[in-house]
């Protein structure tokens, strides 16, 4: 199987592509429920759908592109779930061969092939964290797209375009998902063992950077959205308000990279034992360690739990995991490591179908799913607004207010006392009223107290902390 992998024909990129298929398709077609991050992307393409503008009619920290990516999925169709894992499926699959691609043009390692390919689609495929779309996934996706250009093409080091667009390509990636700015430490690092003129160059990688940020800025400034730019994206995310928001709790992340990390440490091992490479060869190793680091550092912004963590770790496993496949002595032995790092992924993604996640003490993701709570089920396609961080509610009913996180809505409800607070909820109330309240929080009763006018229409149901507007 290795030795298959190891050529470069076309005909072992279809057998890649259609072992990817055999991987994570039958767990997709079986269905996978829906996991929190999808059910708040779908809830803001819908309001952006509706014609709402992001952070001036919604509270929300998702960064501008993955919202706007929602946005035009809602056009498609309504919450297209199936359209997020195709495209989920589609952006892993062009990293694996994008990686794959820039390795081996590059002369990294002294075999070519797609091997890297499919050790990043294998360890890719061990958690369903990566089979969702989630924000982390599509900026990770911009910079494998620019890594190439942080790799020089001649001994004359960059060109001034290369390093332009490679910055350009970073600031894209942190419009999907601000922590991934951290990797312009990457960038430096490249910058500083490539170039000649490192001060210089970095510059030019910061103005790249900055342009789609001054891009996006005058758009939110024509649209009188500036303010809630940075008040509910910028803010909470540089202060880890809104970090690992709707991830799998930190145990389950850690236990989930368990066969990731064995595969990363084997292949350190391995790569300080065996002999050094041509100097851009070791220089390239040196920008797999920092990438390691600058991957932790994203983790620790994330609190380990935002959704597809995994997918940080990816290039630099994928690197190193190669000195484990090299030829030896012994040739059998990389091929059985190979046919058991496959073993141990089926058996790790598809444990709850083997029942093996009490064996295992793993429990699987689809227990993290949101699912609507028996208590509301007589809801059903209603325009509702749940007063808690609870979003089970949302997925058979729509959101009615700007208020689609409880944590940054705190800006309004947990100041009830402040008369600037009351406005703004009396104003976002104001021409259409949600038809039901959801209060998880005792908040209803102070509400009718100091905003009679709107919530002194709603009464209790028999369905205790469930309020229903009442009929004029």
């Amino acid at each position: 199987m290795l030795q298959f992998f190891k050529s470069s024909l076309l005909t072992r990129l279809a057998v890649l592509l259609l072992l990817l298929l055999a991987l994570r398709l039958p767990l997709l077609w079986w269905g996978l429920p829906l996991m929190p991050v999808e059910l708040r992307e779908m809830l803001l393409g819908e309001q952006l759908g509706a014609g709402a503008h992001l952070y001036r009619d919604l509270y929300d920290s998702t960064a501008p592109l993955a919202a706007a990516l929602a946005g035009l999925l809602e056009l498609v169709a309504n919450r297209p779930l199936w359209l997020y894992r195709l495209l989920a499926l589609g952006l892993l699959a062009f990293q694996a061969l994008r990686f794959n691609f820039v390795l081996n043009r590059a002369d990294v390692h002294p075999e070519r092939g797609y091997v890297a390919a499919l050790v990043y689609l294998l360890l890719g495929s061990v958690s369903t964290d990566l089979d969702i779309l989630s924000p982390l996934l599509l900026g990770h996706t911009f910079l494998i797209a620019g890594f190439s250009a942080l790799l020089p093409t001649s001994r004359e080091g960059y060109d001034n375009r290369r390093l332009f667009r490679a910055g350009f390509l970073i600031g894209v990636a942190a419009l999907c998902y601000l922590p991934l700015a951290l990797f312009l430490l990457l960038a430096l690092f490249a910058v500083i063992i490539f170039a000649a003129n490192s001060f210089r160059s970095f510059l030019l990688l910061v103005c790249g950077f900055l342009f789609p940020y001054a891009v996006v800025g005058t758009f939110f400034l024509y649209t009188d959205s500036l303010p809630g730019f940075a008040q509910f994206h910028l803010r909470p995310t540089l202060s880890g308000l809104v970090a690992g928001a709707d991830g799998l709790p930190l145990w389950v992340q850690l236990r989930l990279l368990l066969l990731p990390g064995v595969v990363l440490l084997a292949g350190l091992l391995r790569s300080f034992v065996l002999p050094p490479g041509l100097v851009f060869q070791v220089k390239f190793q040196q920008l797999m360690l920092v990438w390691l680091l600058v991957a932790a550092l994203m983790a620790a912004a994330g609190r380990g739990t935002a959704p597809g963590t995994l997918v940080l770790l990816l290039p630099p496993l994928t690197y190193f995991s190669l000195y484990l496949w090299q030829k030896t002595q012994r040739a059998w032995v990389p091929e059985l490591l190979l046919l058991v790092l496959v073993g141990a992924v089926l058996v790790v993604r598809y444990r709850a179908a083997f029942f093996l996640d009490n064996v295992l003490r793993l429990p699987s993701e689809s227990r993290y799913a949101s699912r609507p709570n028996p208590r509301y089920q007589f809801l059903k396609g209603q325009r509702l607004l749940v007063l808690g961080p609870d979003m089970g509610p949302y997925v058979q009913n729509r959101l009615a207010t700007p208020y689609l996180s409880w944590q940054l809505a705190q800006t309004d409800f947990g100041h009830l006392n402040q008369y600037e607070a009351v406005f703004r909820l009396a104003r976002n109330f104001r021409p259409n009223p949600p038809r039901y309240l959801i209060d998880q929080r005792g908040l209803v009763p102070e509400l009718q107290y100091k905003i009679p006018g709107i919530f002194g229409r709603y009464e209790p149901t028999s369905t205790k902390g469930v309020y229903r507007l009442k009929a004029k």
